[in-house]
C-alpha cells in the first residue's frame, strides 16, 4: 500500500511538473513545485519535502523566463543533434545489410525524432 502510495506521488508531481513546465514561465514552475510540495506534506515525504523546498528557493531565485527560454532552445539544440546521430547510425547499419541492426536503429530514429518534436513544442510554448 505504502509503495503504492509514493508511486502515485511520484506519477502525480511528474504530471504536474510536465504540466507546469509545458505552461511555461517560472511562475508555473514555482506553482507546480508547491503541488508537490503539499502531496510530499500530505505524505510526510521528508526527503521529498526537503529537495522540493531547495527547488522551490532556487527557482525563485534564480529562475528568469529568459533562462527558460535559452534552456529549452539548447534541449532542441541537443535533441537535434541526437536525430543526426541517429541517422548516421541508420545509414551504417543499411550499410550493413543486417535486417536485424536497421530495425533498431530505424526504433532509436523514431525515438530521437519524437524526443526533437517534445522539444520542439516545448520550446514554442
Amino acid at each position: 500500500m505504502k509503495k503504492t502510495a509514493i508511486a502515485l506521488i511520484t506519477l502525480a508531481a511528474a504530471l504536474s511538473a510536465t504540466a507546469a513546465q509545458a505552461a511555461g514561465g517560472c511562475q508555473q514552475k514555482q506553482q507546480s513545485i508547491q503541488q508537490e510540495l503539499e502531496m510530499a506534506r500530505e505524505y510526510g515525504n521528508k526527503a521529498r519535502i526537503n529537495g522540493l523546498e531547495k527547488a522551490l528557493r532556487e527557482n525563485q531565485q534564480h529562475c528568469t523566463d529568459a533562462a527558460l527560454l535559452q534552456e529549452r532552445q539548447e534541449k532542441v539544440t541537443e535533441k537535434q543533434q541526437k536525430v543526426s546521430e541517429r541517422e548516421a547510425d541508420l545509414q551504417k547499419a543499411q550499410a550493413s545489410g543486417r535486417r536485424d541492426k536497421i530495425e533498431k536503429q530505424q526504433r532509436k530514429l523514431t525515438e530521437a525524432r519524437e524526443e526533437l518534436a517534445d522539444a520542439q513544442a516545448e520550446l514554442s510554448r
